[in-house]
């Protein structure tokens, strides 16, 4: 009879294989630098891409200024300019708004579970809670990124035609 602590050969099918990368990757994401390094090397492409967007805006505007006698180049500028930084602020808010967001879904998870909600139950309300906190989450992103860009093209708008007005009065 054969010796039950000894380990049966498995076949290759039943069991699953890390390779290492696989398993170097795994290594990676679980440590809390590479998150981090993530997060700055992505915020660093955003507000790259997010500068040069405003240099070419600005650019266009110098270049279209001084041939309009009208504030339409600068109201252009302006709402171009309020656009990028409400986007911008909305993606810096995502990226808080994203782990808070699952800290609080799965904490209400839990305590649902804790209450004795059986499993075909804990599945409907969790899907009802993400649908309505993603919802909630969206909502208050787009009115904040809409302040934000209405805010910063009003400020833009008086900036640029204070700073045109300057322009056109030293030249005088």
């Amino acid at each position: 009879m054969a010796d039950p602590t000894e380990e049966q050969p498995k076949s290759p099918t039943a069991t699953t294989t890390i390779t290492s990368s696989n398993l170097l990757i795994i290594r990676l994401m679980s440590k809390r630098r590479t998150w981090v390094s993530l997060f700055v090397v992505v915020y660093t492409i955003l507000l790259s891409s997010t500068w040069n967007i405003i240099k070419s805006i600005l650019s266009w505007y110098s270049s279209a200024a001084p041939s309009s006698s009208s504030g339409w180049p600068a109201l252009y500028a302006a709402v171009a300019l309020g656009a990028v930084f409400g986007l911008l602020s909305m993606a810096a808010a995502l990226a808080v708004a994203v782990p808070a967001t699952l800290v609080t879904w799965i904490t209400v998870l839990v305590l649902l579970a804790f209450f004795g909600k059986p499993r075909r139950a804990l599945v409907v309300e969790g899907k009802e809670l993400t649908a309505e906190i993603t919802g909630f989450v969206l909502k208050i992103l787009i009115k904040e990124g809409n302040f934000v860009a209405a805010v910063c093209a009003v400020v833009g708008y008086f900036v640029l035609i204070r700073s045109r007005r300057e322009e056109i009065g030293d030249a005088s």
